[in-house]
């Protein structure tokens, strides 16, 4: 019965969109696409499924469509208010069925502020948005989480100094719903919340070639706690609302009962980064480097984890031509996020080791329906082999110390559009699997349920698209995995699309 709604569904998309979309209203964009895939191992590869926007075609032989209507800002006068919108949807068909609200949002531009409402992509902070592995607090891994958006989506150049400042910033509020809670007596899951904010400098006059950056964003995932420790907690919601927004520290009122003592911390589960690049443009290259130093529970305040970060290097060709042997963009990058001041040797931190993605209250972690917020090779126990060793009590992501070497490549063969990703990374799990296990402050607990050890991984994929007349593109892409972390596993996947604008 579920495979026969979702083909019911792809019909009514297709009746839907296609009548539309032959309208062409102007200022419109819709688009059809159908996929076919096939996975022989029943396994779907790592980069058929990550950083796709909660977009994911089903394991095994599937089918997929996807329709969608866009509208971008015009070109109106400056000052003048624009708005802009779009809605994706997906329906899948194969060993399961569903259907799937990609996208579904509202837009509305005037002067330097956007206001976003509903459910779109997003990338927070300073790394390449087309070829990186992801941003590690929000990637474009998972379904957006709906929320209210505002912000200053472009640097603005200060008038003063010559415009050698400019700015940009957001702040976001939103629902992330039902989640499962744990380490207490009184509910076992809540309705939570998510906060976000960010501001970004750049330093760099208009005619220069060389521009730095460098900002901050801040995460949050909440609920009103009083549900989740009872009367010990004495925070009402619009309280709530603002500690978290500003990540402040909760103290009871009453440090000397032993009961309240252990709730001095952050509400809710926070997370970011510091983020920090340059950009130089070469007379044919563009050139951008950055690097991301992460945060979880505080351990950045003590650059006790400042090894761990995500560093890159993007070029892009400025001189790109697509009816040749061309490239567009290259970018490396390596990330590392063993640390977490979790050695026996680590600068000393209260909160112990960061454990990133993973939080006591909040079982699921940094995810959001089943798919991680952030960069998506720190895994899941849903994506990894059976038999290796989590610390089933507190770990939902059960890898995320690693080292990964990362190479991905953009360009054209003779009209036909390229693009390749090599991924290599050796996973250490994390420390409740490690050989010092979990801490707090100076105790170390020793793992209890056996060592993850040193386990390497290698991830490819290799897409060609062809365009071809009245806006139909056809494309192949074949990705694989090879090593000890996921199942080895190879899947190919043909889409057909169509757009009208």
């Amino acid at each position: 019965m579920g495979k026969v709604k979702a083909l019911i569904a792809c019909i009514l998309l297709f009746f839907l969109f296609g009548p539309v979309a032959t309208a062409q209203l102007p200022g419109f964009e819709y688009i059809i696409e159908g996929q076919a895939g096939f996975t022989p191992s029943g396994k779907l590869p790592f980069w058929l499924r990550a950083n796709q926007n909660g977009s994911i075609p089903l394991t095994g032989p599937s089918v997929g469509f996807i329709g969608s209507i866009f509208k971008s800002y015009t070109k109106t006068k400056p000052g003048k208010v624009d708005w802009g919108g779009g809605i994706e949807v997906r329906a899948n068909a194969g060993n399961s069925s569903h259907v799937t609200l990609i996208k579904g949002y509202l837009k509305v531009h005037k002067g330097i502020f956007e206001v976003k409402a509903g459910r779109f992509n997003q990338i927070s902070g300073i790394v390449d948005s087309a070829l990186s592995t992801g941003a590690f607090s929000i990637s474009n891994n998972a379904l957006g989480i709906p929320q209210l958006h505002i912000s200053i989506p472009n640097y603005y150049q200060l008038p003063f100094f010559d415009k050698l400042f400019s700015i940009k910033g957001s702040y976001a509020a939103g629902v992330v719903g039902n989640v499962n809670i744990g380490l207490t007596e009184y509910v076992n899951h809540v309705t939570a919340y998510y906060q976000q904010n960010s501001i970004y400098l750049k330093l760099g006059k208009p005619h220069w070639r060389l521009s730095l950056f460098g900002g901050i964003n801040h995460h949050v995932m909440f609920t009103d706690e009083r549900k989740v420790y009872g009367p010990y907690f004495t925070l009402n919601l619009p309280q709530i609302f603002w500690y978290t927004a500003i990540g402040k520290t909760y103290y009871p009122p009453d440090l000397t009962d032993s009961v309240q003592a252990p709730l001095v911390s952050k509400v809710g589960n926070h997370i970011g980064s510091l983020d920090m690049s340059l950009q130089y443009e070469f007379d044919g290259v563009r050139l951008l480097a950055y690097r991301q130093n992460i945060y979880d529970i505080g351990a950045i305040g003590h650059l006790a984890n400042i090894k761990d970060g995500i560093n890159g290097i993007s070029l892009t060709n400025r001189k790109f031509v697509s009816k040749k042997i061309d490239w567009r963009k290259l970018a490396l990058e390596i990330i590392y996020t063993k640390d977490q001041a979790g050695h026996y040797n680590s600068t000393f931190t209260t909160s112990g080791d960061e454990n990133y993605y993973n939080n006591y209250e909040y079982n699921n972690g940094w995810t959001y329906q089943g798919l991680n917020l952030g960069n998506p090779l720190l895994s899941s126990q849903a994506y990894t082999r059976s038999g290796l060793a989590i610390d089933s009590l507190q770990d939902y992501i059960i890898d995320n110390r690693i080292l990964a070497f990362h190479a991905a490549i953009e360009g054209s063969v003779k009209n036909m559009y390229v693009i390749a990703k090599l991924t290599y990374s050796r996973n250490y799990g994390t420390y409740g699997t490690s050989p010092e296990g979990h801490s707090h402050g100076r105790t170390f607990f020793p793992p209890k349920y056996g060592q993850f050890g040193e386990i390497s991984e290698l991830s490819g994929y290799l897409e060609i698209n062809k365009p071809l007349k009245n806006n139909i593109n056809i494309s192949a892409a074949i990705a694989a995995d090879n090593g000890g972390l996921y199942y080895n596993s190879i899947g190919l996947l043909l889409k057909l699309r169509k757009s009208f604008n």
